[in-house]
C-alpha cells in the first residue's frame, strides 16, 4: 500500500507561519497556524495538486468518532491530518484503510477513492 501513497510530513508553509506568529507576538496557544488552508485541528481533503498548493480544501472533518463517517467517493488527491495528537484512519473504496499518524499529509493515485473517515484519540497507528 506503501507504494500507492506518498506521505509528507511538514509544508514549507507552516515555518513562515510559525515566523510571522513569532514577529507578532502571537501565542502559539492561541492561535494555530491554518497549513494549506486547514486550520488545527482539522483533517482536510483537497480535490487536486492546484487546489492543495492554493490552500483550498474540499471538506474538512474535527469530529472524534467511533465509527466511519461517510466521506463522497472520489478520487481525492491530498488528505491533511493538523492534529497533534490524533491519528485519521481513511477507509478506501476498493477495500481497506489507511492510517495517518499527527501533524502529516497522504497523497493518493487516481485510482484510489475514499469513502469514510474516522479521528481517533490515539496519537500512533
Amino acid at each position: 500500500m506503501k507504494s500507492v501513497i506518498r506521505k509528507v510530513a511538514s509544508f514549507a508553509g507552516v515555518s513562515a507561519a510559525v515566523v510571522t506568529m513569532a514577529m507578532t507576538s502571537a501565542s502559539a496557544a492561541h492561535a494555530e497556524p491554518p497549513t494549506q488552508g486547514c486550520p488545527y485541528p482539522y483533517v482536510c481533503f483537497y480535490v487536486d495538486n492546484d487546489a492543495l498548493l492554493a490552500g483550498r480544501p474540499i471538506s474538512k472533518y474535527k469530529d472524534v468518532t467511533s465509527g466511519y463517517q461517510a466521506v463522497t467517493p472520489r478520487p481525492h488527491y491530498g488528505v491533511l491530518n493538523t492534529r497533534n495528537d490524533d491519528v485519521v484512519y481513511l477507509r478506501l473504496q476498493s477495500g481497506g484503510s489507511i492510517c495517518l499518524e499527527p501533524n502529516t499529509q497522504t497523497v493518493f493515485a487516481n485510482a484510489y477513492r475514499v469513502n469514510g473517515i474516522r479521528i481517533s484519540s490515539s496519537s500512533t497507528c
